[in-house]
């Protein structure tokens, strides 16, 4: 299991890989066990073990996760090299105060009438595991090599057995 220092600099590790990275892919499951991706754009929020987006309550992918909460979110530079994968337990939070929170100037190409759009809502991802690729990784992990167990040529997954509570 890992501890508080050891959480707290995965997740500092992650948010270098992932807060300058706009767009994502969101994975869920349907109501036929199939595997559904669709591009998504994070809230404006800095990495904390959780991410979230922004969408609208009537949306199939919220029938989907309320159905079964399990989800992927991958992340993709392809200018740097480097991919992040992150699986957890997503929700739905109906909170206007935090949408409006969250929100950023990129979600207005996604909703065009910006926070005026009806029935929004944000999808929370829990992080329960995250693994990572980088091209030029090899041998280089340097402080914080203890965080991570080698399961593949240039692959790397963070020990992540505990994660935070909702807040």
């Amino acid at each position: 299991m890992t501890n508080k220092t050891e959480r707290q600099q995965a997740i500092e590790t992650l948010r270098g890989l992932i807060d300058d990275i706009r767009h994502a892919m969101l994975v869920t499951i349907d109501n036929a066990g199939h595997l559904r991706s669709r591009p998504m754009c994070t809230a404006g929020h800095r990495f904390d073990g959780d991410i979230w987006f922004v969408t609208v309550a009537d949306d199939p992918k919220v029938v989907e996760i309320t159905a079964n909460p399990q989800v992927n979110v991958s992340y993709g530079s392809p200018t740097h090299d480097e991919f992040v994968s992150l699986s957890g337990r997503a929700e739905i939070v109906k909170d206007r105060k935090r949408i409006e929170s969250l929100w950023n100037d990129h979600l207005n190409d996604w909703f065009p009438e910006g926070l005026e759009t009806p029935n929004l809502a944000l999808i929370r991802v829990d992080v329960h595991e995250a693994e990572y690729w980088k091209h030029h990784s090899r041998g280089v992990k340097g402080m914080v090599r203890s965080l991570f167990k080698k399961n593949e040529e240039d692959h790397e997954k963070i020990a992540w057995e505990e994660h935070a509570a909702a807040t």
